[in-house]
């Protein structure tokens, strides 16, 4: 497989098998040192081939808005919306939507959680603050609930209550995501914190911007990483019983995330001293946990 990246940040093919499609998007998710990545070992090459295409293609639209070397970034969004076309009528052009193509058609995904993907990268061009935490929910719903949406027809599932654990997941996962990168946003001139809870805890804009660490910003931090785990519990209470082996993988993840979540916590929230994140020796085990557990459940019905 031969591609590089033109000047306006879509993929340009020189031609490929579809097996390389899934290997690139597997490359992909593995170099990004993905949360997910070691999630999805736990599926049939499949599904685990979907999630990677999946990945990739939420990787490679979110890049669009934080990469300064991607001109006019709101035409390339504009232009993978067109590539969906493509994608749903059985004629995609790149490897990635290549992949995808194969796997919306295998596991009939609908079309509107990708343009509801699309439609929350548009947001961090618009956006670079949120006053509350309504409109930042908006935000997590359609970067990470859409896609938690897209990740369970791939799955498998037969209550429809599983939608619901996988939108309080999503979000759940958004929340830590945030906490974790706030020094990464504000160098980017971004606080996705909502702006009422800096004033609750009287952190100002210029304090998030600089970088600083304060007792008020422990406070703060701490109100968000609460709200993150009731989402995580809402979660835990949404996922149905009958749904428990299929969706295996996302509880996985769950785990992995809370994790994360934990570290930060234990950290004392210090996020500004750099990014945190945990080994793959240890992603490795929670997964493990998540399959042993599963085994469990699965001996004891």
């Amino acid at each position: 497989m031969s591609e590089r990246v033109d000047e306006m940040g879509t993929l340009t093919d020189f031609g490929s098998s579809l097996a390389g499609d899934f290997a690139h998007c597997a490359t992909v998710t593995r170099k990004a040192s993905s949360n997910f990545y070691y999630a999805f070992k736990l599926l049939a090459p499949p599904r685990r081939r979907a999630l990677y295409a999946t990945y990739a293609f939420c990787r490679f639209v979110d890049d669009i808005a934080d990469d300064s070397n991607v001109r006019e970034p709101a035409i390339v969004l504009e232009r993978w919306r067109e590539e969906l076309d493509r994608v749903y009528s059985g004629d995609p052009r790149y490897p990635i939507s290549r992949a995808l193509a194969d796997s919306v058609r295998r596991f009939s995904i609908p079309r509107r959680y990708f343009e509801e993907i699309i439609d929350g990268v548009e947001m961090d061009l618009a956006h670079r603050r949120y006053r509350t935490f309504e409109e930042l929910r908006l935000y997590c719903y359609r970067v990470a609930s859409a896609v938690g949406l897209v990740c369970i027809e791939i799955f498998g599932y037969r209550n429809p209550q599983a939608r619901t654990y996988a939108e309080n997941l999503g979000i759940a996962f958004q929340l830590t995501n945030i906490i974790r990168d706030v020094r990464e946003d504000a160098e980017r001139g971004r606080i996705y914190l909502p702006l009422e809870d800096l004033e609750r805890f009287d952190v100002k804009e210029a304090e998030i911007l600089s970088r600083q660490h304060s007792a008020r910003f422990e406070r703060l931090m701490e109100f968000e990483a609460t709200r993150a785990e009731q989402f995580y519990a809402l979660a835990q209470q949404t996922l149905p019983q009958e749904d428990r082996a299929s969706l295996l993988t996302a509880e996985a993840m769950r785990l992995i995330y809370s994790a994360l979540l934990r570290r930060i916590v234990k950290s004392r929230y210090r996020v500004m001293d750099g990014k945190l994140s945990l080994s793959a020796p240890h992603k490795i085990l929670l997964v493990g946990r998540a399959w042993a557990s599963g085994r469990l459940r699965r001996a004891r019905d």
